[in-house]
């Protein structure tokens, strides 16, 4: 009866984890929602000023709700120690390091769109259309605010609620499983495309757990968003 009471609770926490990540994950989507509704009034001759404010209020604060609670996981459970990993001339070149992986990943895909064998991503192409009518705030969200707001919930947060104990298994499954949903983000069928995503995704994980502190991936997911779009 005990170990049935044991279960029972397990899959309650368990539940409890994914609705809270779920969470996390619609709060950040509703931010975007204002950025398209204000892109859809300037291609449409409209002032788009009225839904940026209510994205910039939105988005200040929700980047404080998220990182107030990022911080408050790690301060109630944190065996890898994440932190502050000093910016050093060793840290830095390990940085370009996983850098330059990243761009071989997106080198590689652009070589398979442009020789046809895989389409140009969908999202990307939508992305690049809302550029086009609204570039400043597109770009400034695209390169500045998304890769913190990502960093937090798909790799700190998720990492966090789902992979938190320190073994070589859970840190592979937590990569693994991390950038696969971080792929479904970007695209959601199962496709050649999914794999690209993904292991960018892949990279971001491995960093994260590499460097134990997540400027580092956000700095890492910047670079990687300001060569795409600009």
């Amino acid at each position: 009866m005990n170990s049935w009471n044991k279960g029972i609770n397990w899959l309650l926490d368990w539940v409890l984890r994914d609705l809270k990540w779920l969470g996390f994950l619609l709060l950040y989507l509703i931010d975007s929602v204002f950025l398209t509704l204000a892109t859809q009034q300037a291609s449409h001759g409209s002032s788009p000023n009225r839904a940026i404010g209510m994205m910039l209020i939105y988005s200040g604060l929700l980047l404080g709700f998220i990182t107030w609670r990022y911080q408050k996981q790690l301060q109630q459970n944190n065996p890898r120690d994440f932190g502050r990993t000093p910016f050093t001339g060793k840290t830095v070149s390990q940085l370009i390091g996983f850098f330059i992986l990243m761009l071989a990943i997106q080198y590689s895909w652009s070589i398979l769109i442009a020789t046809h064998i895989l389409p140009s991503p969908a999202n990307q192409t939508a992305i690049n259309q809302q550029v086009t009518q609204l570039p400043f705030w597109n770009l400034a969200y695209a390169i500045l605010l998304a890769p913190v707001f990502e960093e937090l919930i798909f790799r700190g947060i998720f990492l966090n609620y789902f992979f938190s104990k320190n073994t070589r298994l859970m840190n592979f499954l937590g990569i693994f499983i991390s950038g696969i949903i971080f792929g479904f983000m970007h695209v959601s069928s199962f496709t050649p495309t999914l794999i690209m995503y993904s292991a960018l995704g892949w990279v971001l994980g491995y960093s994260y757990l590499h460097f134990r502190d997540i400027r580092y991936d956000m700095t890492l997911h910047f670079l990687n968003n300001a060569l795409s779009l600009i």
